[in-house]
This record gives structure tokens, sequence and C-alpha cells, in this order.
């Protein structure tokens, strides 16, 4: 049975330059924005701000959805993945957080710094989410509405 992945993105700009992760997958070096999987039980956003903090050691606060995105990775058409891009605020870092397994190192590039790498990007989603976040493209979070909040916010 085929079923999209849920994942998210967090778009995070600071003097012109944008957050990231350089990453190892299959041995390559990538580069993509904090992102990750939604888990079972978590709504999206909350799902932004664990992996922003478990892939950069930085806490963050979404601020506003960028945009919803659509991809299947060439080389795995059976794949799907439907990213929600956040743009988000830092709040504060955490020296001492180990990061994720694979992460290399959070870094931050300006726009021409990532098209200079563009080799090295994960996917065709790194450039679009901070095309549409330049852009202006912001939504309000309510559009996200969490039917499974009040059943979190219940149990012991």
């Amino acid at each position: 049975m085929w079923k999209p992945n849920a994942t998210v993105a967090a778009v995070i700009e600071r003097d012109g330059k944008f957050l990231l992760v350089e990453e190892r997958i299959l041995g390559a070096r990538k580069l993509n924005q904090p992102a990750g999987h939604v888990e079972q039980g978590e709504s999206i956003v909350a799902a932004c701000v664990r992996e922003t903090f478990e892939e950069t050691a930085h806490h963050a606060v979404p601020t506003a959805l960028v945009g919803i995105y659509q991809w299947s990775p060439p080389e795995r058409p059976e794949l799907t993945y439907l990213r929600f891009a956040f743009a988000a605020d830092v709040t504060g870092f955490d020296a001492s957080a180990q990061l994720d397994d694979g992460i290399e190192a959070a870094v931050w590039l300006s726009r021409d710094e990532i098209v200079a790498r563009s080799a090295e990007h994960r996917s065709p989603l790194l450039l679009a989410c901070i095309d549409d976040y330049l852009a202006g493209k912001r939504y309000p979070l309510a559009l996200l509405r969490d039917f499974d909040a009040a059943t979190r916010e219940a149990a012991p």
C-alpha cells in the first residue's frame, strides 16, 4: 500500500544566512535544512521543533508555514515525501547536545553559498524552501489543525 512520508523542515535565517546541516547519506556529504519525519503521536509543528534541535542543537520556534512540498526521488520513485516547511526563530543553543547520527555539522550559509554547493543538496526542496521564504511566503500556523492535541494533553 502506498503512503507518503510526512516530513518537516525548518527555514531559519540570521543575518542573511540560513541554518543548514551537513550530513552523510550513503557516504556522500549532503546539505539540507534541519528536517525529518513526523513521529507517531507528534504534531507537525512539534516535529519541526524536535528535528531542529536534534540536528543542530538549536532551540527553535516555528512562526509560519512557508509551504507544503511533494517530491519523489528519481532513484526511488516509489517514495513520496510531503514536506511541511516552517519559518522559525532560534531561541537558544545547547553546546552540550549531541547531534543525530549522520549529522556532521550545523552550518550557516548564504543563498549564494548554498547555490554554489548545489551538487551537495539532498533534494531540490532545499533551495525551493529558501526561495519561497525569501519571496515572503508565510502562512499562519493555524492552517495546521491538530485533532490529536487534546488526546496528547490528556495522556498521563
